[in-house]
């Protein structure tokens, strides 16, 4: 056993500590390539190595490769909680996490890409943390009517994220819920109007935030769009959540929900077709409406926290 665990720390030492390549290794040993290669293998095992990564962010991978695997998405970011994390510090890091992965693909966009910014919290604190790329020159595309009365609003954080990347940007000049169905078909009918909607329609990259009809969290409450009878009226419907202020039941159907004859902004259908969809959210009382979102396929990259990681996938069955 002695005489084995020193063979086995004499290859992970020339391996890590020297960086001396496999078959050199091999060479010197008089053994195979492959054989080294079991052998750093079994270092590994038995402790002999073991590997320390510093993470400017903490994450939990293994939950970011489940909730990949259970919901098909391209990308996962799960940070790892502390039990005194306060909420505002955990948007915060949610919202940090989610920029390093957006900043990364806006690098990568070609001349002449654009970006679709839906609202929200989880918005707001991913489109704070971007790095400038002034250089980019990529326009900015609001996705959804706005607001009025948030410092989440979609037109102010698209004028935010085109700051940033020194390019244009493009309003939606209508409130993001009508009174009327009719009023929507109004709107409808005008040439710029329909302009705005096919141009977020054409996005490369869309930013979005996850709703829910629950009235400590709503975002539609809060902005005094809808009232706690209205959001109780959408639950009693099977309603658990919204994207772009879209309205969704936890399977991810949208279609049927009067509610949403009354909406400015791309459909859902529209969104799940956009190549590059990242959505940030988190709390237990998204959990609903999260796994409505992501049963609806509406996001390729999910921004979340472990708790809320967790609480996803017991809900989905797959704890």
């Amino acid at each position: 056993m002695y005489q084995r665990d020193e063979l086995l720390a004499t290859v992970a030492s020339l391996y890590y500590q020297l960086h001396i390549s496999q078959s050199d290794i091999a060479a010197r040993l008089d053994v195979s390539s492959s054989t080294v290669s079991r052998l750093l293998k079994e270092a590994h095992q038995k402790g002999i190595v073991e590997i320390q990564i510093r993470v400017p962010t903490p994450r939990d991978f293994e939950l970011e490769q489940r909730l990949i695997k259970v919901f098909g998405l391209k990308d996962a970011y799960v940070l790892k909680t502390s039990s005194d994390q306060a909420n505002e510090n955990l948007l915060g890091a949610i919202g940090r996490l989610a920029a390093s992965c957006i900043g990364r693909v806006i690098e990568g966009l070609p001349p002449g890409s654009s970006i679709g910014v839906a609202w929200g919290t989880g918005v707001h604190a991913a489109v704070s943390a971007l790095p400038d790329h002034y250089a980019q020159n990529i326009d900015v595309v609001q996705l959804l009517g706005g607001v009025g009365a948030l410092a989440i609003d979609s037109p102010d954080l698209a004028r935010m994220v085109a700051q940033k990347l020194g390019g244009r940007h493009y309003d939606l000049h209508a409130p993001v819920l009508v009174e009327y169905p009719e009023s929507r078909e109004v709107l409808m009918h005008e040439s710029a109007f329909r302009e705005a909607i096919l141009r977020a329609k054409s996005v490369d990259v869309a930013i979005t935030g996850i709703g829910t009809v629950q009235d400590e969290a709503s975002s539609f409450l809060r902005a005094g769009l809808l009232s706690r009878s209205d959001l109780s009226k959408l639950r009693s419907e099977g309603i658990v959540g919204e994207m772009c202020g879209r309205f969704f039941n936890i399977e991810g159907r949208c279609n049927g929900f009067e509610i949403n004859k009354r909406i400015i902004g791309i459909d859902l259908d529209d969104l799940r077709h956009i190549p590059q969809t990242f959505a940030i959210a988190h709390g237990l009382l998204k959990v609903e409406a999260i796994l409505g979102a992501l049963r609806g396929h509406y996001m390729k990259v999910l921004a979340t926290d472990d708790r809320t990681a967790r609480a996803l996938l017991d809900l989905a069955g797959t704890p």
